[in-house]
């Protein structure tokens, strides 16, 4: 397969099959978390038990994904995409049918070990598929899968939970899978610069699989952990910081590396990368706390809340549509500055949303948001993959995303951890000024205790009950004051992209002739 002037002959149709195959590895990373209430009953499970359903998907997952050039010149680009989407479908399979706890977390390990491939190969694919002019719309096309995916996520899964059983959100992977498998084996074929590597790198992986294991478990279970104030997470920081470097340094080493740091050089490319971690905190951090908002502070259900999301999602893949397109006429640093300029103003509007809003509240917000990623994700990652040759595609891809993954990782858990905190402060702040002496809080407390007098409740059965509701709407204004201070660190993270640009040396006419596989 090879970049020509037209492209592939069937590029729309390889287009639709590893998009396919990218949609199911991205929408199965969110869609678990709304059944796993389900799955705690079902299964006889405890909450920390059950998490190991998402931890051990994401762990497996995040393993693969810097390995994926390698394993794609290993046993050839196409056995290896199309084995790892029949794992991924039999191993869904196996998740809705297991019947203990056990069964279904080695399951999801397993599931997680083929649809770590599925986005990053899916990426490679389409850049070759597709000739160097329409680079911008490979990626929008590309971009509609990892996008759009952690939206469709929990509102596909909330009502499949609702209206059918919790083995459904697998079960639904298994057509989808096979018929993404049979259209990859037909039509995508091994790229023509492909070096299958002469030895395995055994000590390599080891390292990686203790660095990003150490690294992920850290990222997920630190919160609940108090961080550093628990030796298994300073045992798990050191294990990851030191197997990591020592990847870095034996990678850059050996003459076949698993991962090969060198694609790094490319200006473009580290540039790149450093723009990706930062957007993916930014990005994460505010597709996290969003359905938790709104489940948590506006009582909304799974389904209720992805319908409130919906719309963004929406706007996200038209934006996409749009960005493919301009990408190829002007100047991509100009469309991520726009892009994120216009997720900074969503985030400020929704920072304004209070324990009152409801749904016709998110509507633009969201659009905007919406239209922001679209235009930041397409152009960056031309911007980051421009300088790259056809043999260091496959790896430089892998890494990107990688890191783009770990920016998420690293943006969700430090806004939980800001969340939690502030959560905790805002509450003493407010708590303070209840007392005894204030006229307000007084008559309000008093209010109360009417109300449940008048129900039958004596004297101090109704103060009692009146202070408890005092304290839970103290303890949600304090959350939702958390939340918006969070929505204005997520838009001072993707903020300071802008000012990064300046790194990058892009020209309108290297957009447009020499942008992609030079």
């Amino acid at each position: 397969m090879s970049a020509t002037d037209e492209g592939e002959p069937h590029k729309y149709i390889i287009a639709f099959a590893v998009t396919l195959a990218s949609l199911l590895q991205v929408i199965d990373a969110s869609i678990v978390n709304v059944a796993l209430p389900d799955m705690m009953g079902n299964l006889g499970a405890s909450l920390d038990e059950i998490a190991w359903v998402s931890t051990g998907y994401i762990l497996a997952s995040v393993i693969v994904i810097p390995l994926t050039g390698w394993l794609g010149s290993f046993f050839g680009r196409k056995r290896y995409f199309v084995g790892s989407v029949l794992l991924f479908t039999a191993a869904s399979f196996m998740c809705g049918a297991s019947h203990s706890l056990g069964a279904l977390i080695f399951w999801r390990i397993v599931q997680g070990i083929g649809g770590g491939a599925l986005m990053t190969t899916s990426q490679v694919v389409l850049l070759e598929a597709f000739p160097r002019k329409e680079a911008g719309t490979a990626m929008a096309l590309f971009g509609l899968g990892v996008m759009v995916g952690p939206t469709l996520g929990p509102t596909l899964g909330g009502w499949i939970t609702d209206n059918y059983n919790w083995p459904w959100i697998f079960y639904i992977n298994v057509p989808l899978g096979i018929i993404a498998a049979l259209m990859i084996a037909e039509y995508v074929h091994d790229s023509p610069h492909h070096r299958r590597a002469p030895s395995v790198d055994y000590t390599g992986i080891a390292l990686l699989i203790m660095s990003v294991a150490a690294m992920q478990y850290l990222l997920e279970h630190g919160q609940r952990e108090d961080w550093f104030d628990s030796r298994i997470m300073v045992g798990l920081g050191i294990v990851s910081v030191v197997a990591g470097t020592a990847l870095v340094w034996r990678e850059l080493t050996i003459e076949h590396p698993v991962i090969d740091f060198r694609v790094l050089r490319h200006r473009q490319m580290w540039v790149g990368t450093i723009l990706g971690i930062v957007m993916g905190m930014g990005l994460f951090a505010s597709v996290f706390t969003l359905p938790v908002f709104l489940q948590g502070n506006l009582r909304m259900t799974a389904q209720q809340t992805g319908m409130v999301l919906l719309p963004g999602a929406a706007a996200t893949a038209l934006s996409m549509v749009v960005s493919g397109r301009l990408n190829a006429r002007y100047d991509p640093r100009a469309l991520v500055a726009a892009g994120a300029l216009m997720f900074v103003g969503a985030m400020w509007q929704l920072s304004l949303i209070t324990g009152d809003s409801g749904s016709p509240d998110f509507f633009w917000p969201l659009i905007i948001r919406g239209f922001g990623l679209g235009l930041m994700f397409v152009p960056l990652t031309t911007i980051t993959l421009a300088d790259l040759s056809h043999i260091e595609l496959p790896q430089a891809t892998g890494l990107f995303n990688f890191f783009r993954q770990l920016g998420g990782s690293l943006g969700i858990a430090g806004i939980a951890t800001v969340v939690s905190h502030n959560t905790v402060l805002y509450k003493a702040t407010l708590t303070e000024h209840v007392t005894r002496f204030d006229p307000a809080s007084l008559a309000r407390i008093s209010m109360f205790e009417r109300a449940f007098q008048g129900r039958g409740a004596d004297f101090v059965t109704a103060h009692q009950r009146a202070l408890a509701i005092v304290d839970r709407q103290i303890a949600g204004q304090a959350s939702v004051i958390a939340y918006s201070r969070t929505y204005i660190l997520a838009a001072l993270l993707v903020f300071s992209i802008i000012p990064l640009l300046a790194l990058v040396r892009v020209t309108r006419s290297t957009v447009k002739h020499e942008m992609i596989l030079e």
